[in-house]
């Protein structure tokens, strides 16, 4: 498991620090206990460069979402045992914690892998998205959780892009809900 902490409530204390808006963890039960990091103001492309901490995406919080960043061979490489149905748990300063579920798994090519405005192939299905479709497609609508890290492959470390998508666990129970009453 990425990260130290043998279980949630020892994770949850050991990432607390009083300030009751500062998002400080993330939890996932036997893949990650990760204490979460903030962007420097201004600077919208910083990535911890630490081993067993992820950053929180700054932009994401500008559409009422939480990104959380990670380079793949670092923490981000927890992202790639994530799948849907897990329960993801993120832990504020003041020791609240937001419960979400995963419902979606994304991978796409990067098709210029170094610029950060790279158009992105979806290497599930026939489609391909610009760099603002894509930054819309996981980080805009419906409050939610994005883990974004790499896809290494042919040797390039940003390759393509792993995104995690989880919705508010409450969300996700109505969903199983109104889809098995059918």
């Amino acid at each position: 498991m990425a990260g130290s902490a043998t279980n949630f409530t020892e994770f949850s204390q050991s990432v607390q620090n009083g300030e009751a808006n500062t998002l400080r963890g993330v939890y996932v039960s036997n893949v990650m206990a990760l204490p979460i990091v903030q962007q420097p103001y201004g600077n919208a492309g910083y990535v911890s460069n630490n081993d067993g901490e992820v950053t929180q995406f700054g932009m994401a919080s500008q559409f009422g979402n939480l990104g959380l960043l990670a380079h793949n061979h670092l923490s981000g490489a927890a992202f790639s045992q994530l799948a849907i149905g897990q329960e993801v748990r993120m832990v504020y300063g003041d020791g609240h914690v937001e419960y979400f579920v995963i419902t979606e798994v994304l991978h796409y090519q990067a098709l210029q892998p170094a610029s950060p405005y790279s158009s992105f192939r979806n290497l599930d299905k026939d489609e391909t998205l610009s760099a603002e479709e894509m930054f819309k497609r996981v980080y805009f609508g419906e409050r939610h959780v994005t883990l974004q890290t790499c896809i290494e492959a042919e040797g390039n470390l940003s390759w393509g892009r792993l995104f995690v998508v989880a919705i508010p666990k409450s969300d996700y129970e109505i969903f199983n809900r109104l889809n098995n009453w059918q």
